[in-house]
């Protein structure tokens, strides 16, 4: 979800710009959670849920560094990592998992079933290629909250994107990833010294200290200058 602190583009059916660069909705679909649109916009592809934009395939630095950094803070010579992905979102993060092959199992949890379906119907396979593709993924759609307290599975790696980050969540039930209880479920999914990386699109010392009070060590928040504005972050936390 990079360069969230651009100006906001507008809503599908609104555009007060140049009649030209109007953007070009190609899909549209309701569902559980609201509405989620798929438009074209330029050389780009955005999805905007409820209105609201998300997530673009402008630039995906920050969403690779998401996985490169959960992997480079796993103790060294762990053989046959896993991850999982919190958010398939553009496919960008999931895409620098594939090209891993340090990553021996790869699960990756998107609750929007009209994403999934737009990767299915290869919108994204410029940008990404075929990420569902490949044959360590294991698509789960559901919920990622619910899908941390209620799943048995551990992994290596928790990247975790699911919104705009711990202080700007895009629906307020997203705030239970990032509080106490989620925080454990989060703990609990990890293996001995797992790594949990969290997306934002803005850094928090707050939820640093929270980190720190759910019994993470290691704590540190990596940066990725954007155009405009505040730097994206991912927050790093080490299972002791």
């Amino acid at each position: 979800m990079d360069d969230l602190y651009l100006p906001a583009p507008a809503p599908p059916d609104r555009w007060d710009g140049d009649p030209q660069e109007r953007p070009e909705v190609l899909d549209r679909r309701q569902g559980p959670y609201g509405e989620a649109v798929l438009r074209r916009h330029g050389g780009r592809l955005e999805i905007i849920a409820n209105g609201t934009f998300l997530m673009d395939t402008a630039d995906g630095r920050s969403e690779r560094l998401l996985v490169d950094a959960a992997l480079a803070a796993l103790p060294a010579g762990r053989a046959g990592a896993s991850v999982l992905i919190g958010g398939l979102g553009v496919g960008f993060s999931l895409a620098r998992a594939v090209a891993e092959p340090r990553w021996e199992r790869i699960a990756v949890v998107e609750r929007e079933a009209a994403v999934v379906g737009w990767h299915r119907a290869g919108h994204f396979a410029p940008y990404v290629g075929d990420v569902l593709a490949d044959p360590r993924v294991q698509l789960v759609q559901e919920d990622l909250t619910v899908h941390l307290r209620t799943t048995e599975d551990r992994f290596d790696a928790l990247c975790l994107d699911i919104d705009n980050g711990p202080d700007w969540t895009v629906t307020e039930n997203n705030g239970n990833l990032y509080n106490p209880s989620g925080l454990l479920d989060c703990r609990e999914r990890l293996t001995a010294g797992g790594v949990l990386a969290v997306w934002s699109a803005q850094p928090s010392t707050a939820f640093e200290a929270a980190l720190r009070r759910a019994g993470f060590t290691g704590v540190r928040t990596l940066e990725v200058p954007v155009r405009r504005g505040v730097p994206d972050v991912v927050h790093i936390a080490v299972k002791a």
